[in-house]
């Protein structure tokens, strides 16, 4: 940066050229000086020439991150502490400006602005902007740089949606075990303040019907039978318990920071779409799942995964490898939002499923496709009013 805080040319070349790529316009029908004027200035012309309307005006929350980037500094020491400013900022948002997932001619100045800075972190400054490295994995995957920019690696962990249902589980009954052991302390220091002559009637009270208590349980427990065992069982592992619906994908996007991970709204009959994030990047595009019927459980646990809301869980057929991985199909005349039934097997499905209790990890290991790729519990299949719900693999796991 120059001594009178002005942004460089070479940084303001940048940026114009950021900006063509980001309107697909070819930088040679604009003056070679352009970016010799303020940002403000370059902008505008290119903006117009974008929307070919010469009476557009710039935007407030644009003119607010041009600002942004012409006092970026180039000093290491400073412009981390401005890094975390932006990290702080994108910590509930996907993009600078607007409200959906679109980067905007925002993102563009300020990624181009920073994108040196980024890309020459250490892995140790990296891990505390991880927002800041969210979007700027969002950007570069969404706005084609082509050699302008060269991509910056960010490292990611896959998801693996069955575990972190587990940990959800597991995080509620680390709630409920921490609050009874508060409960018990509380009740052990009400009984330390009575009186003691009150202790020791309660004591023999306690002797005198013991033994009648200890028979009544024992009683008890020998009227379980292994028949009641094994029925007690199978609630536990019914696919009834599982809220299992038709649906129809009515959008579907790119998940803004995970690339393994796909955004859907679903119609299942509701006034609202659910959204649902699947772990479907790798094998299916958006284009191909919007307008597609698909089969999800619909009363698992809300959450957010990688900061997006999620309100279901897709069911897909895999093979062995994983090599191939594809959303179950309900047959064409299947409506969305009709439940999936089960011959023989009856229930009401949970109003949400307790991951505490893993219901859903107990029921999934019997979910698979036959050998025509009929989608089944333990053989039985996931039918419709229109007819089963299938799958191109055959012999296929489920979840």
């Amino acid at each position: 940066m120059a001594a009178n805080g002005s942004t460089s040319l070479d940084r303001k070349r940048l940026i114009a050229s950021a900006l063509c790529k980001h309107f697909y316009l070819d930088p040679k029908t604009f003056p070679e000086n352009i970016a010799e004027d303020e940002i403000t200035s370059f902008y505008t012309t290119i903006l117009k020439s974008a929307k070919n309307d010469a009476s557009v005006e710039v935007q407030d929350g644009v003119l607010q991150w041009i600002r942004y980037a012409d006092g970026f500094p180039t000093d290491p020491q400073a412009f981390f502490e401005v890094l975390k400013g932006l990290n702080d900022t994108l910590a509930d948002v996907s993009v600078l400006l607007g409200n959906g997932f679109t980067p905007s001619e925002a993102d563009v100045i300020v990624f181009a602005v920073v994108h040196s800075s980024v890309i020459g972190l250490s892995n140790s400054d990296r891990q505390k902007l991880p927002h800041l490295l969210r979007w700027v994995d969002h950007i570069q995957n969404k706005v084609d740089f082509g050699d302008l920019l060269k991509k910056i690696v960010i490292e990611k962990v896959p998801f693996d949606f069955l575990k972190l249902y587990a940990l959800r589980g597991a995080k509620s009954a680390g709630k409920v075990e921490i609050d009874s052991n508060a409960k018990k302390t509380v009740q052990s220091a009400k009984s330390a303040d009575k009186p003691e002559a009150d202790l020791n009637t309660k004591k023999s009270d306690a002797e005198a019907t013991g033994d009648k208590k200890t028979d009544k349980k024992a009683t008890q427990e020998k009227k379980k039978s292994p028949e009641t065992e094994a029925v007690e069982k199978d609630k536990e592992l019914s696919v009834s318990l599982l809220n299992i619906q038709v649906g129809l994908i009515r959008k579907a996007w790119k998940h803004p920071s995970a690339d393994s991970l796909l955004v859907e709204e679903i119609d299942v009959g509701d006034a609202k779409l659910r959204q649902v994030v699947s772990g479907l990047a790798k094998y299916c595009s958006p284009e191909e799942l919007t307008n597609r019927k698909v089969v999800l459980i619909t009363n698992v646990k809300p959450g957010k995964l990688r900061d997006v809301a999620s309100e279901g869980l897709v069911l897909c057929a895999s093979n062995e490898d994983h090599t191939r991985v594809e959303p179950l199909l309900p047959p064409e005349g299947a409506r969305p939002g009709e439940r999936v039934s089960f011959s023989g097997v009856d229930g009401k499905p949970e109003d949400v499923l307790n991951p505490k209790k893993k219901q859903l990890e107990k029921i999934t290991p019997h979910l698979f496709t036959d050998d025509k790729g009929v989608a089944t519990f333990k053989g039985i299949p996931f039918m419709t009013s229109a007819g089963p719900c299938t799958s191109s693999i055959p012999k296929a796991s489920i979840k």
